[in-house]
């Protein structure tokens, strides 16, 4: 019988390291991540949608904070990666991991949107209240990012 790609995934030795020994240090690693991701993005679009720091330019904010933003992302993907493998025969049949990475996609697309499109006029809207565009980008931001955590949560009770 041929092996699927996820059998072999699952079997291979740093799956099998995870899976036996590593995994709750490499999820409680991939929570601490998604916390500083969600966290720094979510402190940007309270900014886009007026509810904090009102004083600052959304320009110096995202700027200071998309450092730790990308740090934080690299480490989540890393160890969500490893927590996969070592599950993966699992995880490809579990509908909400599917729809947590659906849900990364569409956030992946917003914020490539945003910042193509969006942000590229900053100059314009950095003070006071932001464009629609960017309230709209941001509030759908919040609510995806937030759905992530919720379907993040339920893939291990299913």
């Amino acid at each position: 019988m041929e092996q699927t790609f996820f059998e072999w995934l699952q079997n291979t030795p740093p799956a099998i390291a995870v899976g036996e020994v590593w995994f709750p240090w490499v999820e409680s690693a991939h929570v601490v991540f998604l916390a500083a991701v969600a966290g720094s993005i979510l402190m940007v679009d309270a900014r886009l949608l007026g509810f904090a720091s009102q004083h600052l330019r959304i320009s110096y904010l995202a700027t200071r904070l998309l450092p730790l933003t990308w740090i934080a992302f690299l480490g989540a993907a890393v160890t969500g990666g490893l927590m996969f493998m070592a599950n993966a025969t699992n995880y490809i049949h579990n509908t909400p991991f599917l729809i947590k990475m659906v849900l990364l996609a569409v956030l992946g697309l917003n914020m490539l949107y945003f910042h193509l499109v969006t942000y590229r006029n900053v100059g314009q809207w950095d003070t006071g209240k932001p464009i629609l565009a960017a309230r709209a980008a941001g509030l759908l931001s919040t609510v995806l990012w937030l759905s992530v955590i919720v379907f993040g949560r339920w893939i291990g009770f299913v």
